[in-house]
């Protein structure tokens, strides 16, 4: 078993690695990374000594003064290598750099020099070294006005703003899903690489990336409608849309229910995609569920009955509570990411209608189990 140490694992990319090794627990063993460690030498070190891989993602990307951003960068890097020979570490050190490192900026430049930096380390030392060149990155719980012009997009559309093009450029970009799995391929293959660089999985103009944000707030941020989605990056883009949702008050979101002598009429949801639908009864006091997906889109629609549907981002302590009656009924949208459960609340049987956007397969569920 590999015990890896992720420096910056609070970020984005570090949270989504961090919590992607966690399904594995059979392969990696997760060595925990505090910001203060790097304050500390001691700290830093016996963090060092617990791990057979480190990837250094550790960085600053955005300040007012680009010097700071240099001096920053260098620093993490130089305190890590000083680490490294310090303890007489043999850890394979994966280093994040960015498609930047061609353009004359100084964050481009520290990039490229720290991991020249850890390349010269590797060579006087005998250890293992892969250098990283990482396009744009985009995904879920990236910061607005950080990480991603998508971020920002995303956040702008589902909170009252207009994202504003300063400039339509063709961009490449990865889902943070796909270059976490290029990682794991690097810390797996044991294998040196001075310089590697990452493929980009699509190209997009910025102005045809809001086009498909736009129309995902027109269908189903107003109206809850799931769109088209023709590509796996639409698919990644319409689940990083969904996570900027303020999802506290976004949902339950209660159907049109039509009414008549003959009894109730309610249209449970309008697909631009096929999937699977399932219909359950719940005694009461039973819950279901507890569990999450990292790529599935899930919706649950109670007809009949009272039901708890409890949400919690996995990496996280807060639970949201929303509550379903069927004399009004609702749904609520499982975000990728979120553990999730529905439990009978009332004295009678609870009905509910489950969709998710592709029929279960035993061989790849996508479903990780987990208590809210």
């Amino acid at each position: 078993m590999k015990k890896i140490g992720i420096t910056g694992q609070n970020g984005f990319v570090g949270s989504h690695l961090y919590n992607t090794l966690g399904l594995k627990p059979d392969q990696f063993e997760r060595i925990d990374f505090e910001r203060d460690f790097f304050e500390s030498p001691e700290k830093l070190d016996e963090f060092v000594k617990q791990c057979d891989v480190i990837v250094h993602l550790a960085a600053m990307n955005r300040h007012p003064e680009p010097q700071v951003i240099f001096d920053s960068n260098i620093d993490l890097v130089n305190r890590l290598i000083s680490s490294l020979e310090r303890t007489g570490s043999k850890a394979h050190v994966l280093f994040s750099s960015s498609s930047q490192e061609e353009k004359d900026n100084l964050y481009g430049r520290s990039k490229k020099e720290g991991r020249e930096l850890f390349a010269a380390w590797a060579e006087k030392s005998g250890g293992h070294f892969t250098g990283l060149v990482i396009p744009n990155v985009f995904g879920p719980f990236g910061k607005p006005n950080y990480n991603s012009f998508i971020a920002t997009f995303c956040y702008k559309l589902t909170h009252g703003e207009y994202p504003v093009i300063d400039h339509d450029d063709e961009v490449k970009l990865i889902y943070v899903g796909e270059l976490v799995e290029e990682i794991i391929n690097k810390i797996e293959s044991e294998t040196s690489e001075k310089l590697y660089e990452v493929p980009y999985t699509s190209a997009n103009k910025v102005s045809e990336v809001l086009k498909k944000l736009e129309n995902y707030k027109n269908l189903y941020f107003e109206n809850g409608e799931i769109p088209v989605l023709e590509t796996t990056f639409d698919l990644n883009l319409f689940n990083t849309f969904r996570c900027y949702f303020d999802i506290k008050n976004h949902y339950p979101v209660k159907f049109t229910q039509h009414i008549d002598p003959r009894g109730a009429f309610v249209e449970v949801i309008r697909l631009g995609i096929g999937g699977q639908c399932s219909f359950s009864t719940t005694v009461s006091g039973i819950t279901r569920g507890n569990h999450y997906h990292t790529r599935k889109i899930e919706r649950f629609a109670v007809i009949k009955g009272k039901a708890l549907i409890q949400l919690r981002k996995i990496d996280t302590d807060e639970v949201m509570d929303f509550y379903l009656d069927g004399t009004e009924p609702a749904y609520v949208d499982m975000p990728i990411w979120y553990t999730h459960n529905i439990k009978n609340i009332g004295e009678e049987e609870l009905y509910t209608i489950f969709w998710i956007n592709e029929p279960f397969n035993p061989e790849d569920p996508d479903t990780y189990f987990l208590e809210v």
